[in-house]
């Protein structure tokens, strides 16, 4: 129902900087968020950043001061600026959308929405 597509993923050297974007089609109605989860070998897969439809945001503190989520006006695409990347910032990148309105009301269904994931490896 819901397709995200990534893109901005790739090698970049430590210190260095990428911007991660996801565009959310299909059909998307009510309360919805919207995050980077990322997943390192050997690790589990963990919440990197969120938005909700409000506007608010969280961030792993591991990553917060470096990187920014934001959305746009559109409100169908988040980006995830990524700033002072570090080694350990390497992982699979990937974009969520969770339909809350669906969550709460309709928990059987699916509300659950994930990209294909995107590389990125901060290496000297």
């Amino acid at each position: 129902q819901v397709q995200l597509v990534e893109s901005g993923g790739g090698l970049v050297r430590p210190g260095g900087s990428l911007r991660l974007s996801c565009a959310a089609s299909g059909s998307i109605f009510g309360i919805y968020w919207m995050g980077w989860y990322r997943q390192a070998p050997g690790k589990q897969r963990e919440l990197v950043a969120r938005i909700t439809n409000g506007g608010s945001t969280n961030y792993a503190d591991s990553v917060k001061g470096r990187f920014t989520i934001s959305r746009d006006n559109a409100e169908n695409t988040i980006h995830l600026q990524m700033n002072s990347l570090k080694p350990e910032d390497t992982a699979v990148y990937y974009c969520n959308l969770r339909d809350i309105t669906t969550m709460i009301s309709r928990p059987s269904d699916e509300y659950d929405y994930w990209g294909q994931g995107t590389q990125v490896t901060v290496s000297s």
